[in-house]
């Protein structure tokens, strides 16, 4: 990435010479370095209080989103960066776009952003979403729109987040074009009567299923 700005600099400086205009024709460019993000590539996007969707008496089934952020080998990412946005718990996102002749919900605003810990932890309290409307007829099942945000990487990495027990899996639209063996990366498991885990590997043999955008 880093060189494709040194080779036209470089053939800019040559025309220049060969006109005589500068004195610098025999100067040596080196390599410069990758253009790289971090480790400080999230300074003052996370935000106190930013893993708590859930404002009040908000509506549904109160869970716990947790997991952690691995790199390829399978070390923790500790200073990585979770976004999510989700439907409340009637299926209804909190955004002028989504029209819906639902009831949206004051208590719930449906964003959350998650650094994770030294440890690549990330955990968000929030409501279980409902399902909401796909293309066509379709009804997507219940999931979280996940962001990553790591060192390394000039743009963030997009994915989701789906439940165990929910039954409209089976028939969700995006989740219908995984490969069946490469689902389970996208799948969270219920740990207790609240909490869902789920790990996202950035790189690897169990490399977290990502989409284009």
């Amino acid at each position: 990435m880093g060189a494709r700005f040194p080779v036209r600099y470089r053939a800019a400086r040559t025309q220049r010479d060969t006109d005589g205009a500068l004195s610098l024709s025999k100067t040596k460019f080196g390599q410069t370095p990758s253009q790289t993000v971090g480790p400080f590539f999230h300074f003052g996007l996370p935000y106190e209080g930013g893993e708590n969707l859930v404002e009040g008496n908000a509506l549904g089934e109160r869970i716990i989103v947790e997991g952690r952020v691995l790199d390829g080998d399978g070390m923790p990412v500790p200073d990585a960066m979770i976004e999510i946005w989700q439907a409340n718990a009637a299926g209804k996102y909190d955004h002028p776009e989504d029209t819906q002749d639902k009831a949206a919900d004051p208590a719930f605003h449906g964003f959350g952003r998650c650094a994770t810990d030294k440890n690549g932890v990330f955990r968000f309290y929030t409501v279980k979403p409902g399902a909401v409307p796909g293309p066509g007829n379709s009804l997507q099942a219940p999931h979280l729109v996940t962001m990553v945000f790591a060192r390394g990487m000039l743009k963030q990495l997009l994915t989701r987040i789906y439940f165990d027990d929910e039954a409209h899996n089976a028939n969700d639209p995006v989740l219908g074009l995984v490969p069946e063996q490469r689902r389970t990366t996208l799948i969270a498991r219920k740990t207790n009567s609240s909490v869902y885990s789920l790990d996202i590997v950035l790189q690897g043999e169990r490399e977290t299923v990502f989409f284009d955008y």
